[in-house]
């Protein structure tokens, strides 16, 4: 494997494994690499000829300062999993490298990014249509893999791959991966004591159960209320909202006859750790 920091030399590796014909695969990552972000890069091996696996922490979504100073990083022991794995190029750039000016780039993502994150996280989801457009960009890849845990964000991927005309590329939803007590595998799980983690599986059990509820008939308004009672009853966590939206338009439903997609998105507090996670009706 290619740990490669340029773009000059990324582009030059892609156009490489491009002249001889490969198909190329794109996993966009912020590193601090758990076997969610690796069961992308698994599904993008069996899937492509070469894969580039970007880890850079990217400053312009993060609205929250301290988010983004305390942001796990574990670049070496990332690319150490990387090329156990046969990834052909890590891409590790530096801020500069990415944005050598700075990026003023407003995009027009439209409803799917105005909702649930887009209003809790201001700016949040242009900073990621900034940096998935460099890397679609710089990498000009067959196909790029995204893991549905941050389902509204693969919307909002879609939307500016739509605006920037990166029409020939496969954007590839990918199951969540959870830890065996259920919990949505996620970065930001380090943070956690073991006392949040103890706890923190709770949030997959109160969707699932949810998911048991719909079946049985109950409403969505009643259910909505049910899921949000347990969350705030449950030691150390604290819900900043659940929403059941159209899995397309991530618009809020009112009734389950409203949409053939329904998922429902949930983001709950742990202390300072802020985990999301979602559930398909």
């Amino acid at each position: 494997m290619e740990i490669i920091n340029t773009t000059a030399r990324l582009k030059s590796a892609v156009q490489g494994a491009k002249d001889h014909g490969d198909l190329v695969g794109l996993v966009p990552t912020m590193g601090a690499l758990h076997q969610g972000h690796m069961s992308l890069v698994e599904r993008a091996l069996k899937e492509c000829d070469f894969v580039v696996v970007s880890i850079f922490v990217n400053p312009t979504q993060f609205n929250n300062p301290d988010d983004l100073r305390t942001y796990p990083r574990t670049v070496e022991a990332d690319c150490d999993l990387l090329a156990k794995a046969g990834v052909n190029v890590a891409f590790v750039p530096t801020v500069e490298e990415v944005y050598p000016t700075p990026d003023t780039r407003q995009f027009d993502l439209g409803p799917v990014a105005e909702v649930m994150e887009g209003a809790m996280r201001p700016g949040h989801f242009n900073g990621v249509a900034q940096v998935v457009s460099k890397l679609f960009d710089m990498v000009e890849p067959d196909k790029a893999y995204f893991g549905e845990k941050d389902y509204q964000q693969i919307a909002v991927i879609r939307r500016m791959a739509q605006l920037e005309g990166f029409d020939d590329i496969d954007i590839v939803a990918c199951p969540i991966k959870r830890a065996d007590d259920g919990l949505a595998l996620s970065s930001r799980n380090v943070r956690l004591t073991a006392e949040q983690r103890a706890v923190a599986p709770a949030i997959h059990r109160i969707l699932a159960q949810s998911v048991e509820d719909a079946r049985a008939g109950m409403p969505l308004h009643e259910l909505k209320l049910k899921v949000a009672d347990e969350i705030n009853a449950t030691e150390g966590m604290k819900l900043e909202y659940f929403e059941i939206v159209d899995g397309d338009t991530m618009q809020p439903i009112a009734r389950w006859a409203d949409s053939t997609r329904p998922v429902g998105c949930i983001t709950v507090w742990m202390g300072d750790v802020r985990l999301i996670d979602n559930i398909k009706y």
